[in-house]
C-alpha cells in the first residue's frame, strides 16, 4: 500500500482566526484589507505575529515592529492577538483533522500531519484533501492549505506552495520538477546562515544539493546535517506520524567545575551553557516550560536551590537565563567557592502561540534568532522528529561549543 500522508497548515492562522471573531460580531473582514497582528497595537515597537494578504503585497512581514510597517502603509490595520479564541479554533481545526484520520501529530497550534494510506485506499488523495479543506472553511471559517505526499517532509513541502485556500501533491516522481528547481532556503531547516554559506559555494537550488556530493556538503554543513540535507533534497523521509509522544516531566543540565571556582563572570559563563543546553533541548522537542530551576553546590558539597514560575511558558534561552540569574543573586553571596551550578526546567506544555504576547518585546525576535541559529549549529534539521526524554546530569562541557555572547548578555560576558 503506498504512504499517503497530509500536511495542513491553516493560512495566516493569527490573522485569519482573528478575522473570523470580528466578521461574526459584524466587522469587517480585516483578510481583504492591509491589516496585522500585533501584541499592543497602541506600541509602534510591538512585533506584527501576522499579516493579510493585501498586507504582505505592500511589502509588511511579520516579526517587524509596527513602525516600520506603518512607514510601507499608514492607513494599516492594526489589531491584537487573543490567545484564548486562538486555542479555540486551533481545537477546532484539528477536531476535523483527527475525524479523517485518528493518526494524527500536531506539528503547532496551526498545523498537522495525518497518515492518510488507509483512509485514502481506493480513492483519489487530491480529491479527500479537497473535501478536507472545503470542510474546515465551511465549518470553521477559515481556510487552510493541504500538501499530500508519500512522507512527511514532501507533504510539509507540498503545503508551502502557492496560498491561500489551495491542495498540492509532491510525490517522488515529482520532487525534481516541483522542488529542485526551488531556492536552499525552500528546503526545510535550512536557516539563513546555511543559506549565506551554501550560496557562498554557488550552491543556489535544492536540485544543487541533491546533486552534490556527500562529501563536498559535509566540508560545508558538517557530517549529520549534510547528510539529512542530501537526504531531505532527495525527498526521502522515513520519520513517522506520531500519535503520541513520550512525554518528557522535566529537563535539566549541570557544570561540575574542574576546581572550586569564586569569580563571578566565570559562574554566570557556566550558568549560560547549561540554559543553552536546556533550552535548546525543550526547543527541540516542541516544550516550553512554566518553571525554571537552578541550585549551587559549594565545596563543602552542600547544595542551595531554587525555584520560580515563569509568566508564561518558554524555551528561549534568554528568558531561561535571566531568571536563572536573578535567583542565583538570590541564594549566592558572591565570593564562596562553588564546585557545581546546575538548570532545569518542569510544567512543561506543547502549546505554542501562548508566548504571542512576547513579541510586544522588540529584542525577543532578536533573542529567537539566537536561538534559532543556536539550534541549527548544533544538532542540524532534526526537530519534527519527537524525541523527548529525561534528561538529567548532563555536563555542558560538551555540548555547548564556542558561542561565547548569550542573548540579553553584555559583551563581556556578563
Amino acid at each position: 500500500m503506498r504512504r499517503i500522508i497530509f500536511h495542513i497548515d491553516v493560512n495566516s492562522a493569527f490573522l485569519s482566526w482573528t478575522a473570523v471573531k470580528m466578521v461574526r460580531e459584524g466587522k469587517e473582514d480585516i483578510r481583504l484589507i492591509p491589516s496585522v497582528v500585533s501584541g499592543d497595537p497602541s506600541d509602534r515597537r510591538s512585533i506584527i505575529t501576522a499579516a493579510s494578504l493585501p498586507a504582505k503585497k505592500l511589502g509588511i512581514k511579520t516579526a517587524e515592529p509596527v513602525s516600520m510597517a506603518l512607514r510601507k502603509c499608514p492607513s494599516l490595520l492594526i489589531v491584537r492577538g487573543d490567545w484564548e479564541w486562538y486555542k479555540e479554533c486551533s481545537e477546532g481545526f484539528i477536531g476535523i483533522c483527527r475525524s479523517y484520520s485518528p493518526v494524527l501529530q500536531q506539528f503547532s497550534i496551526d498545523e498537522c500531519f495525518i497518515d492518510m494510506s488507509f483512509r485514502c485506499s481506493g480513492k483519489d488523495p487530491v480529491e479527500v484533501a479537497a473535501s478536507l479543506k472545503d470542510e474546515i472553511k465551511t465549518k470553521l471559517g477559515f481556510t487552510v492549505n493541504v500538501g499530500v505526499g508519500p512522507n512527511k517532509l514532501l507533504a510539509k513541502m507540498a503545503s508551502d506552495f502557492e496560498k491561500p485556500d489551495k491542495v498540492h501533491t509532491l510525490w517522488y516522481e515529482e520532487v525534481e520538477e516541483k522542488m529542485w528547481p526551488l531556492g536552499v532556503r525552500d528546503l526545510l531547516w535550512v536557516g539563513r546562515k546555511t543559506e549565506e554559506r551554501l550560496l557562498a559555494y554557488g550552491i543556489e537550488t535544492i536540485g544543487d544539493i541533491a546533486r552534490l556530493d556527500t562529501g563536498q556538503l559535509t566540508r560545508l554543513v558538517g557530517q549529520k546535517f549534510a547528510q539529512q540535507l542530501h537526504e531531505n533534497a532527495n525527498g526521502r523521509d522515513d520519520s513517522p506520524v506520531e500519535t503520541e509522544i513520550a512525554e518528557a516531566k522535566s529537563y535539566s543540565a549541570e557544570r561540575t567545575f574542574s576546581k572550586d571556582l569564586t569569580d563571578p563572570k566565570d559562574i554566570d559563563r557556566a550558568l549560560f551553557n547549561v540554559a543553552c543546553i536546556v533550552a535548546h533541548r525543550i526547543r527541540r522537542d516542541d516544550f516550553r516550560a512554566s518553571t525554571v530551576s537552578m541550585f549551587i553546590k559549594h565545596k563543602d558539597f552542600t547544595v542551595i536551590q531554587k525555584q520560580c514560575q515563569t509568566s508564561r511558558p518558554t524555551n528561549v534561552t534568554a528568558v531561561i537565563l535571566n531568571e536563572a540569574r536573578r535567583m542565583l543573586g538570590e541564594i549566592w553571596d558572591g565570593k564562596t567557592p562553588l564546585r557545581q551550578v546546575g538548570l532545569g526546567v518542569t510544567k512543561l506544555t506543547h502549546e505554542s502561540a501562548i508566548q504571542m504576547s512576547l513579541f510586544e518585546d522588540p529584542a525577543m525576535e532578536y533573542y529567537r534568532e539566537w536561538d534559532r541559529q543556536y539550534d541549527e549549529k548544533h544538532t542540524g534539521p532534526d526537530r519534527y522528529r519527537s524525541n523527548a526524554k529525561k534528561i538529567q546530569g548532563e555536563d555542558g562541557k560538551t555540548t555547548v561549543g564556542d558561542i561565547s555572547v548569550c542573548p540579553g548578555q553584555n559583551p563581556d560576558g556578563q
